[in-house]
């Protein structure tokens, strides 16, 4: 058990070296892409391209106070955007009426493939 113990210690530590190293690339790449007014290229055989999304970010305390309902909070317990969706889409929460409880955020997200 301690060398299992020992192994995931290093491969935690190897991950989060490997998230940085990421989050630096990334940024790299997206800044490159942002520069030059693109959205998708070729690059050395890989194709890279940047996709656009939305995300709602719902404020928990105005959420709450629209949806005081102890029934309906308890099906969220809290805010989750996929949750809270759901829930719209079932129409058990009416879209115009939490309309003012979250944030609209845009993000990019990067796409690399091997062609």
């Amino acid at each position: 058990m301690d060398k299992k113990v020992q192994q995931y210690y290093k491969l935690k530590a190897k991950h989060k070296e490997l998230e940085k190293e990421l989050a630096g690339l990334r940024q790299d790449i997206l800044a490159y892409f942002n520069e030059a007014g693109q959205t998708e290229s070729v690059i050395g055989g890989y194709k890279v391209k940047l996709v656009t999304q939305q995300r709602k970010e719902y404020d928990d305390d105005k959420l709450y106070q629209t949806l005081a309902d102890p029934e309906l909070w308890r099906l969220l317990s809290r805010t989750d955007p996929a949750k809270v969706a759901s829930l719209t889409k079932l129409k058990v929460i009416d879209e115009a009426r939490i309309g003012h409880t979250y944030e609209v955020k845009t993000i990019q997200l990067l796409q690399v493939d091997k062609q």
